[in-house]
């Protein structure tokens, strides 16, 4: 089957098996097993909506990493991943699937004796989504001799500074999600139904932007309105706009799938002062924040300037104000390894990704005004145009 024109070079996902094999052996790990969905497609280009069975990359210290999952998704993986050689496809059979009776752990533990790794010391991502206890039960029991370790976020931090197509795929994602943004202030108004305006933003989320398609995000459009908004994961109903309320949109946009995150706030009719009030506080700290994006820096460094600028106008947040950003699938845009927090002393570098998310929660509503920042050698850069500000309509 013929492979579809690939997202990267060849060359690039060697250099990232390298980086990830050098972690491998600083961890002591003869080879890992991959269940997230973003780290299986950045090591391997595997991209399909297959993460609801059991799959995986197994990667070892020689030759190309080995995709494993669903027989019928092995049709998809040969579209998609860079490998040639059909060993490295491996498909599974359906009777695997969803059977209490019998778990595709077992056969993929027949693989690993295959590669002489049935004594080997195997690192798995344990707090991973996609990775069950069931799983890891069944793997132990086909692999009494092998060494099982967790290797959680070992392949994520790999990811943590973006090659210059990484960047480029952000940008675009970047300029797709201004336009939803730009979408939401055209038609937003008193009596629409919420239902309705999250069609607009997915509409336009999908088309894309100067000429490059919309991927799915990998979080549905969060968009509660007046007290709904003082939580921060709620989506969406049917329930009408309605005028003296404040509406947070947290959406992205995404492209082969990299995800540009961004939140702005919609307030329909006259504003009240504290919210003015909180929009000063936030831009104030947002910009205390930046100051301190570049590289050399600690992640903290951002996150205690902008909570110290915030604690000074008399509002406090504690929840972290940001995290790391790139490629991504459900459930999550985020990376999962460094965040915007006290305490993450993480050295800043030129090519690193986030989302500066430095959101406010009140009691009748919320404030969210976001940057997606890019590190830059120099400093930082907004990867978003975005006028940085609380929205009014009348």
């Amino acid at each position: 089957m013929q492979q579809k024109d690939a997202d990267f070079t060849t060359s690039e996902y060697h250099a990232r098996i390298s980086k990830t094999r050098s972690a491998m052996e600083a961890a002591g790990l003869d080879a890992i097993f991959v269940t997230d969905p973003s780290n299986m497609s950045w090591l391997t280009g595997y991209d399909g909506w297959s993460f609801y069975v059991h799959q995986g990359v197994i990667l070892t210290h020689s030759g190309d990493p080995i995709w494993w999952g669903r027989g019928m998704d092995a049709l998809g993986a040969r579209r998609t991943v860079f490998m040639q050689h059909p060993d490295c496809i491996r498909g599974y059979d359906d009777r695997f699937v969803q059977n209490p009776d019998k778990h595709p752990m077992t056969e993929l533990a027949d693989i690993f004796a295959e590669l002489g790794l049935a004594q080997a010391r195997i690192g798995v991502e344990m707090d991973n989504y996609y990775y069950t206890a069931a799983a890891h039960g069944a793997i132990e029991r086909a692999l009494p001799n092998a060494t099982i370790r967790d290797a959680t976020g070992l392949v994520n931090w790999q990811r943590a500074v973006k090659s210059p197509q990484e960047i480029d795929y952000m940008r675009r994602a970047a300029r797709i999600v201004e336009k939803m943004h730009a979408r939401i202030l055209e038609v937003a108004e008193p009596g629409l139904r919420k239902n309705d305006l999250i069609a607009e933003i997915y509409a336009t989320g999908i088309k894309g932007a100067d000429g490059h398609w919309g991927d799915y995000p990998a979080i549905v459009p969060m968009a509660p309105s007046g007290m709904d908004a003082t939580a921060p994961h709620l989506t969406w109903d049917d329930r009408p706009m309605q005028k003296g309320e404040a509406t947070f949109f947290e959406i992205a946009g995404a492209h082969k799938r990299y995800q540009c995150p961004q939140s702005r706030t919609l307030f329909l009719g006259e504003v009240p002062q504290k919210y003015l009030d909180a929009e000063a506080a936030v831009l104030d700290a947002i910009a205390a924040g930046l100051d301190q994006a570049k590289p050399g820096n600690q992640a903290q460094d951002i996150a205690n300037a902008f909570n110290a600028t915030l604690n000074k106008a008399g509002f406090e947040k504690d929840s972290r104000c940001g995290y790391a950003i790139g490629i991504s699938y459900p459930p999550d845009w985020g990376e999962r390894t460094i965040s915007f927090r006290r305490g993450d002393t993480t050295i800043l570098q030129a090519g690193m990704t986030f989302h500066f998310m430095p959101a406010l929660w009140l009691d009748d509503g919320g404030l969210e005004i976001t940057e997606p920042i890019l590190i830059t050698e120099s400093g930082y850069e907004c990867l978003c145009s975005t006028p940085r500000e609380l929205s009014v309509k009348p």
